[in-house]
Formats: C-alpha cells, sequence, structure tokens
C-alpha cells in the first residue's frame, strides 16, 4: 500500500492560520469555478498553494511529498519538468512552488483526479505555465517524440494486480496497482524525454530495489542516488528514493554506479517527526 500521508491542516486550525499568513492569497481564491464541494477537502500543500482532494478518493502521500523535494533538491534550475502519472497533483504543485520560473507538463489517466489537479492549477494560479493532459502516459500521441525535460518526476504504483487488497476508490486503486504501466514504463516515457542532463526523480519500495535497476538498465539510465527512507526510526526501510540520469550523458566511469545516501527518517522511536523531515517539509514551505 502506499503510504500513510503527511498530515494535512485545517483552515480552521490556529496553527494553519498562523504559517499561512501574512502570504500572498491564491489567485483563485474567489474564482467560483473553486467552490470546495461536499466530497472534496481544499488542503496545505506548499507555501500557500492549496490542494483539492475528494474526502475518500486518494489523498496526497508522504511518498509525493518526498518525490517532489528529491527531484526539485538535486534539478534546482530545471525550466521544463514532466510529471508521469500525476493524479491529484500533488507532486506537480509542490514541484511548480519549488521551481517558481519551470514550465511543467502532467500527464494523468483518471478523469477524476485530472478535473481536481486543474482545479487546483487554477486556485494557485498556475494555469499560464502548468499544462495537465490527460491520458495513460504510455501512449505516444500524449508527449511528441522531440519534447524534453529538464526533470521528470514520477510516484509509480507499487503493485502488480492481484497481489493484495485493491481498495474502495478507483483513485485509490490506481494510485497502488499497475493498472496502467509499472515502473518499467516510467523508466522508459522519462528516458525518451529527458533533455541533455536532465534528471528523473521517482520512489519505489526499497524491497522491489531489483526491479528498479532492471527497468533503469532496460532504458538506458543509471540510478546515481538512492535514499532509502525510514518511516520510524529503527525499523527497515520501506521505501527509496531514486535520481537518475542517462547512461549516454554521463561520463563512463560513473555509469551504472549508484551512491547510496543514508536513510532519511520520518518520525524519531517515540513517534516524534524527525528533525531532517521537519527540515524538509519546510523545504516545500509545509508546516514541520
Amino acid at each position: 500500500m502506499k503510504q500513510p500521508k503527511s498530515p494535512s491542516h485545517s483552515p480552521n486550525d490556529p496553527f494553519f492560520k498562523g504559517w499561512a499568513k501574512p502570504g500572498p492569497t491564491a489567485p483563485g481564491a474567489l474564482d467560483k469555478s473553486c467552490v470546495i464541494a461536499e466530497d472534496e477537502t481544499l488542503d496545505a500543500i506548499s507555501g500557500h498553494f492549496r490542494l483539492f482532494q475528494l474526502r475518500d478518493g486518494h489523498r496526497f502521500s508522504t511518498d509525493d511529498v518526498l518525490t517532489a523535494w528529491y527531484g526539485t533538491s538535486w534539478c534546482p534550475t530545471a525550466q521544463t519538468a514532466l510529471d508521469l502519472g500525476s493524479g491529484i497533483g500533488s507532486v506537480g504543485m509542490i514541484a511548480a512552488w519549488r521551481l517558481p520560473g519551470a514550465r511543467f507538463v502532467t500527464v494523468e489517466a483518471q478523469e477524476e483526479s485530472v478535473r481536481l489537479a486543474r482545479k487546483s492549477a487554477r486556485y494557485n494560479g498556475l494555469e499560464g505555465r502548468y499544462e495537465i493532459r490527460q491520458g495513460d502516459f504510455r501512449e505516444p500521441a500524449l508527449i511528441a517524440p522531440g519534447e524534453r525535460f529538464d526533470l521528470v518526476l514520477g510516484s509509480p504504483p507499487y503493485f502488480p494486480t492481484g497481489t493484495g487488497i485493491e481498495g474502495d476508490h478507483p483513485q485509490k486503486i490506481a494510485c497502488r496497482f499497475e493498472l496502467r504501466g509499472d515502473i518499467a514504463d516510467y523508466c522508459a516515457v522519462a528516458a525518451e524525454h529527458l533533455a541533455m542532463g536532465g534528471f528523473f526523480a521517482c520512489v519505489f519500495p526499497t524491497e522491489q530495489l531489483a526491479r528498479v535497476e532492471a527497468a533503469a538498465r532496460k532504458s538506458g539510465l543509471s540510478i546515481i542516488r538512492r535514499r532509502p527512507v525510514m518511516l520510524r526510526e529503527g525499523d527497515a526501510p520501506l521505501i527509496s528514493l531514486f535520481g537518475m540520469f542517462l547512461s549516454a550523458h554521463l561520463p563512463a566511469s560513473i555509469q551504472n554506479q549508484t551512491w547510496v545516501e543514508p536513510p532519511l527518517i520520518i518520525r524519531q522511536k517515540d513517534g516524534r517527526v524527525h528533525p531532517e523531515y521537519a527540515a524538509v517539509k519546510l523545504a516545500i514551505g509545509f508546516p514541520p
């Protein structure tokens, strides 16, 4: 299963109000098309950016936060970015807040998720530099052969269909199970559309490391960085963050060599947020 989402802060929470103000007012805050529906919530995601989510559908997760943080940290000057299987826009919105000068293309197949992402883009004033395309990112027509991106992001589903309890909502099922492509497809599309020196960041279960390595090799990618993530201090890392370049863009001496970073710990043994993860949240404009 996807990991539990980071806690969002309700607008009625005094801490949330203290964090959000003073600060810019979201350009779409008064847009009548951005009204919160009864089955939706509007949650803090990055700085003054907000994200529309279904109350009972897929909710943004720690995995999404870390993917956006990792990609933008190691590719901080990206001018163009591509978010594959972008869902409700959680990874893309965080990255767009971190890269205010970059232009984004996101690709998502689920109509309901695309609707929510477009609503969030309007609310956050991103429509001028944030293009949301609906469809399966494996379809050649969705991303033109000549399109290249400095940064590609992906938070793929983790499991083949039939290998676990799929859940009670279509959004949740598609985010957890490989209904429209797997890690190999993410790597293949990323490799095809990386600009010279471009960086591909994704997240995947640590126990499935062999699948990521095989997918990268098949697509001509080198995993240059990998960071295991412990949800609680002392536990085995459940997920890992991966940073890849096209092997052809690298000197031969470092192709297919991976620097394994020290684990990132989300919570300390006593349940408190780990100081480094608090710093990560601050870096994406989210209360620690």
